[in-house]
């Protein structure tokens, strides 16, 4: 039986090395930093899901990439929480973002799915809304305007210029809403932005 009180952290994104580094896969990238500053190892696999289980801060949190693919993200998430014995009201879904600017952050206590593919079939498993997001902005294209080659693509020159900023702040904003609550995270990530050198 897990401690009364575990936070399940999800970040979404598509598996495999074709995948990697690409904007879609902003909550990988975030759930790989905040692994990685808090020395938890994320290697074991269950219902399709790579998993790791540690503390943040004092705080019992069990991290999760989906190996299903983006928009089939849900059925195996709902598998993990409810193995967990996790309420969803202790989870929280990092994704990215496109109707927010790349480097804006915004966190969310429950919502639509606002056309996202993977929140669209978490929505759809669980059967409700009421899981806070956290939004990492990723922005438009600014050529083609084709939405997919945009959050399929890998981040360019001036986005990695800052990349690591940016999920360094999320990373950060994680560890506020685990520690510090929702609200407090809102309140200190919202409306807050990386600027990109031009």
């Amino acid at each position: 039986m897990p401690a009364k009180h575990v936070w399940l952290v999800v970040g979404l994104g598509n598996p495999g090395t074709d995948y990697a580094d690409t904007r879609h896969n902003a909550g990988f990238l975030v759930i790989d930093a905040v692994a990685a500053i808090w020395s938890i190892t994320i290697h074991q696999k269950k219902f399709n899901v790579e998993f790791g289980r540690g503390r943040i801060d004092g705080v019992d949190t069990i991290l999760v990439k989906p190996q299903s693919y983006m928009n089939k993200s849900g059925l195996p998430v709902r598998q993990v929480g409810e193995y967990f014995k996790i309420s969803y009201r202790d989870m929280l879904v990092i994704h990215d973002d496109i109707d927010l600017e790349f480097g804006r952050l915004k966190i969310k206590e429950k919502g639509g799915h606002g056309g996202h593919n993977g929140i669209r079939s978490l929505i759809g498993a669980l059967g409700e809304d009421a899981f806070a997001r956290l939004r990492v902005g990723v922005g438009r294209s600014g050529n083609d305007g084709n939405v997919v080659n945009h959050v399929l693509g890998r981040f360019c020159q001036q986005e990695k210029a800052v990349l690591d900023k940016v999920i360094g702040r999320a990373r950060d904003a994680v560890e506020t809403i685990l520690c510090q609550g929702t609200k407090e995270g809102m309140n200190r990530f919202n409306d807050r932005r990386i600027h990109i050198s031009s």
